[in-house]
């Protein structure tokens, strides 16, 4: 039997070094992720570093300065100011996601489905077996894992009130879930926005994934615009295909000026990057040079995902509209990353044992 080790807990224990910036950087990336930036500094100045790379203090001055940085100086800021790192080999893959829109009601209609809140059942707690995560507790007052997908789809929180409206679309409130953000449209016009309030604690399983190994769909031809086509031409395959995939979200309506990342700040499109916090800080810039020129730049880790595990992997927010569903839905990108912390830090990152 051959025993997989467990993957790096954070970056130090991935390996970090300290490398040289690319030759180019465009300019209008930079403007952005500084925008970006100056948002996530009252996190970063305050919130425990998961990957180790950094303290609180180190964000102090930069951000101070940060301030005060004209966007036409935002490279030379990114440049000067901070030490750019590779965690691990710096190998990265970066996808795509946006802010989709779909149609829905504000009261229950035929074949439409419900967007819940998040239940008050869901609790962190701890099992039989051990393990501490998200379940509820049952009528015996043990911790048990909590419901599926499935589960919720058959009425498991049907008739306790958490609706927040009802999506016309099934499969459009799955790709919605796993955006993790999204418009809900009503028949008068009016717009709610909702965003990410829970998950359920059960596995997430990336369907594209699930189609490439079974070979219906091709290796590379997974994307979401051909996961989409496969599941309007095959609606009974397609709901029980949603169906592996245990993960369910729970919403929030949204009233400020756009979603909301891991760090409570709004996410900015061409900007916000999600990353895995043991590995990058959350609020920290990152460079990505990619093979895709329309994502090759300047990006701040304001987000997270299921699906965004490991050093280098990261998914990059579009926005809402055609073109960022047309971008983020075909993103699949390769090239090296570098994380940037403020300059001096990396010292005490590098050498520790």
């Amino acid at each position: 039997m051959v025993v997989t080790p467990p993957p790096p807990a954070n970056a130090i224990a991935a390996g970090v070094s300290l490398a040289g910036a690319p030759a180019f950087a465009n300019q209008f990336a930079a403007a952005r992720a500084l925008a970006a930036f100056r948002m996530s500094c009252p996190v970063v100045t305050r919130r425990r570093d998961q990957s180790g790379l950094t303290a609180t203090a180190d964000w102090r001055a930069v951000c101070a300065e940060a301030a005060n940085v004209a966007p036409e100086n935002a490279s030379s800021f990114f440049l000067s100011r901070f030490d750019w790192l590779r965690v691990g080999d710096g190998k990265a893959f970066a996808t795509g996601y946006y802010e989709p829109e779909i149609a829905g009601s504000r009261v229950p209609q035929p074949g439409y489905v419900p967007i819940y809140r998040r239940p008050p059942d869901l609790v962190r707690c701890t099992r039989p077996d051990g393990q501490t995560g998200r379940g509820r507790i049952d009528q015996t007052g043990t911790c048990v894992l909590y419901f599926t997908r499935a589960e919720i789809e058959d009425g498991a929180l049907a008739r306790n009130g958490l609706e927040l409206a009802w999506a016309a679309d099934p499969s459009e409130l799955f790709f919605l879930q796993i955006q993790g953000s999204g418009r809900v449209r009503f028949p008068d016009g009016g717009v709610m926005r909702i965003g990410y309030h829970d998950q359920n604690g059960r596995e997430y399983i990336a369907i594209g994934r699930l189609l490439r190994e079974r070979g219906i769909l091709p290796p590379g031809g997974a994307s979401m615009q051909a996961i989409v086509a496969w599941m309007k031409a095959n609606p009974e395959q397609g709901r029980a295909l949603m169906r592996e995939n245990l993960s369910y979200i729970f919403f929030r309506e949204l009233t400020g000026p756009g979603p909301l990342g891991a760090i409570e700040v709004p996410v900015s499109p061409r900007a916000t990057v999600a990353a895995d916090p043991n590995f990058v800080p959350l609020g920290a810039p990152v460079f990505l040079a990619l093979d895709r020129p329309e994502a090759y730049g300047f990006w701040v880790a304001q987000d997270t995902g299921g699906a965004i595990k490991g050093a280098n992997r990261f998914d990059t927010y579009w926005g809402h509209g055609a073109e960022a569903t047309s971008i983020a839905g075909g993103m699949a990108a390769n090239g090296v990353a570098w994380v940037l912390v403020p300059k001096g830090s990396a010292y005490r990152a590098v050498t520790q044992p």
